[in-house]
């Protein structure tokens, strides 16, 4: 790779940076050449003997983490589930070089906003988190007027902007990966089993995309209410015949459901494959038999099991699954500073094309605060998934 630019300059120290600053940056390391993320992606394993948190730094530069630590129910676990991640980051990545400070936003705005004011006053460089749409917004408002990027973990797009990067698994990615794996695949006409809900409307555009992109043909979309699957179920039978798949981006605990419904009513699931999203990725909806023969897009999965070895090992329970995403913000963070500074978190560095490497896979951000990410299609046999189309080695252009 040419290295005269400053350009070049910067990218080889922080690759030089990468491969000295230990595990820190082994979630999230920036690859090595600017046009992809080909063979040459650094990628660290944690550093061995940091089993302990070092000591934090004086007078490093801050970094904000926002989560619903004090939420209500579920959120608040998840909240705390993300700050062991982050501290699992900082733990395996030797001596510190910032100062992470840790505020709860209580899971509404109200709280996001005055976090955000806080952490700014305080000093912080750029704002890891928060983890809902609502939250981002009012976190947003705070930080763009200051001039402090921010990396959230919502998957709601339309909180998406410039300077607001969002470092979580958007269903627009996996509709897209599955999309194209199938076409690639000789399936071009698609039927669309889609939820009334939110996500269900979200993934129906995406749909829509990606066909378009690839010159597919979607021949029917029904959308449902559980009440109303089995009608919907039927009109899609109905035309299935001349179809080579049905896209069913439901939770785990409903697809298995459709898919029965699907069969009751005539259609053929060995001509019209099931096709789906990451939400697929349950054991239990794997292990159903009804399920078998089903793909999906979603992450390779050996990132995350050996990331939830590490944090069990540790905290002494299981991750939630987006605590890697914390995990990797943190580290990404610390792979910047060890080489560029604080000046380096600014958008060309975070919109690298080359993207980064973390727990879960490459992944880089948009220029509209979007991300893409490397994925795997997985098809489900015999009670488990395995991997049908590894995740691309390198992002289109």
């Amino acid at each position: 790779m040419p290295s005269s630019s400053p350009e070049a300059t910067r990218r080889e120290a922080l690759i030089r940076g990468l491969r000295l600053g230990g595990g820190l940056a082994s979630a999230a390391a920036l690859a090595a050449c600017a046009g992809d993320l080909g063979g040459k992606a650094v990628d660290l394993g944690p550093q061995p003997g940091t089993a302990n948190v070092p000591p934090p730094v004086a007078n490093g530069p801050a970094v904000a983490l926002i989560l619903p630590l004090g939420a209500q129910g579920n959120a608040g676990l998840v909240g705390q589930s993300m700050r062991n991640a982050a501290e699992l980051a900082i733990a395996e990545g030797g001596a510190p070089i910032f100062q992470l400070i840790v505020k709860d936003d209580a899971g509404n705005s109200q709280g996001a906003r005055a976090a955000a004011d806080a952490a700014v006053n305080e000093g912080a460089r750029i704002i890891l988190g928060p983890l809902f749409a609502h939250s981002v917004g009012a976190v947003s408002q705070v930080a763009r007027a200051r001039g402090v990027p921010v990396i959230a973990f919502s998957t709601d797009t339309n909180v998406a902007a410039p300077g607001i990067y969002l470092l979580s698994f958007l269903p627009q990615s996996d509709v897209d990966r599955i999309v194209r794996y199938s076409v690639s695949q000789g399936r071009r006409s698609f039927l669309a089993m889609i939820p009334e809900n939110a996500y269900g409307s979200v993934t129906e555009g995406a749909l829509q995309q990606a066909a378009a992109d690839t010159g597919a043909r979607v021949m029917s979309i029904e959308r449902f209410t559980p009440a109303k699957l089995a009608d919907a179920a039927r009109r899609i039978a109905a035309v299935a015949p001349q179809a080579d798949a049905v896209f069913i981006p439901d939770s785990a605990d409903q697809v298995a459901n459709v898919v029965q419904q699907l069969a009751a009513a005539g259609v053929d699931l060995k001509k019209v494959r099931p096709l789906g999203t990451g939400l697929w990725d349950n054991p239990a909806l794997i292990a159903d038999p009804r399920m078998d023969g089903g793909q999906f897009a979603a992450p390779d999965s050996a990132g995350w099991r050996n990331f939830s070895q590490r944090y069990r090992q540790r905290f002494g329970s299981d991750p939630v699954r987006t605590a890697t995403l914390s995990y990797d913000a943190v580290s990404l963070v610390s792979a910047i500073l060890r080489t560029q500074g604080p000046e380096g978190l600014n958008a060309a560095t975070l919109t690298n094309p080359s993207g980064f490497n973390g727990v879960d896979g490459p992944f880089r951000f948009r220029a509209d605060g979007t991300n893409e990410r490397s994925l795997a299609v997985m098809e489900i046999r015999g009670g488990s998934a395995q991997v049908v189309s590894p995740p691309p080695r390198t992002f289109g252009s």
